[in-house]
Parts: C-alpha cells; sequence; structure tokens
C-alpha cells in the first residue's frame, strides 16, 4: 500500500513541475486612440415582386394533304408477271430445282453406298448368297 502511495505523490508532483514549466506572464499596454470606424450602408426596401405565370405556347397547327388512293383492279399480278420472257424464266427456275433435286439425290446415294461398304456389309451379303 505504501508503494502505490509513493507512486501517486511522485506523480502528481511530476505533473505540476510540467504544467509550471509552461507558465508565462503577458503584458498589454494600450493607448485610448480610436481607429477608423465602418458603418454599415443602410438598408434600401424595394416594393415586393409581382408574379405571373409563364405564358404557354401550343404548337402551330399541322396541315397534310392525304394520299392518292390506288386500288389495283382483280386479277392483276404486278408488271414482272406479264410481258416478254415470263415464260422462259418460269421453264428457268423450274429446271433449276430439278437439277437441284437430282444432285441432292446423288448424293444422298453416294453416301448411303459409302456406308454400306464402309461397314462391310458388301462381304456379308456375298456370304449370303454363297451358301
Amino acid at each position: 500500500m505504501r508503494k502505490i502511495a509513493t507512486l501517486c505523490a511522485i506523480a502528481a508532483v511530476a505533473g505540476l513541475a510540467s504544467s509550471a514549466a509552461f507558465a508565462r506572464v503577458d503584458v498589454d499596454i494600450g493607448i485610448g486612440v480610436p481607429g477608423p470606424v465602418f458603418v454599415a450602408p443602410a438598408p434600401v426596401y424595394q416594393p415586393a415582386p409581382v408574379y405571373r405565370a409563364a405564358p404557354v405556347y401550343e404548337p402551330a397547327p399541322v396541315y397534310v394533304q392525304p394520299q392518292p388512293v390506288v386500288v389495283a383492279g382483280p386479277g392483276y399480278y404486278g408488271p414482272g408477271y406479264y410481258g416478254p420472257g415470263v415464260r422462259e424464266r418460269a421453264w428457268r427456275e423450274r429446271e433449276w430445282r430439278e437439277q437441284q433435286w437430282r444432285e441432292r439425290d446423288r448424293r444422298e446415294h453416294d453416301w448411303r453406298e459409302r456406308e454400306w461398304h464402309e461397314h462391310g456389309h458388301e462381304r456379308d451379303h456375298d456370304r449370303e448368297w454363297r451358301r
């Protein structure tokens, strides 16, 4: 217990000694001569503003002339249907389609033949005929 009291006393003395180190004395001398005086300007009163609604502008009217109506008579198929070369174009299209079909069938047939031969079905087929 004695140790704690001694430590507290040492701490108090150290605290007081450090605050004494910062102590100082200030001396001020004043002479009673006034400096320049600045005065705020007097307030200026104005009448209250009058508020009016903002003007609303409407867009100018737009006048559009209607487009003429064109009615095609019954049985009219357009300018490409009638005229020179219509039969020839139809014939060429039909020939082209038939050629495409023939080529597709030939490719499919070739593919099936290749599959048949690659899997050895030809040898099995020959054996059955020889029996």
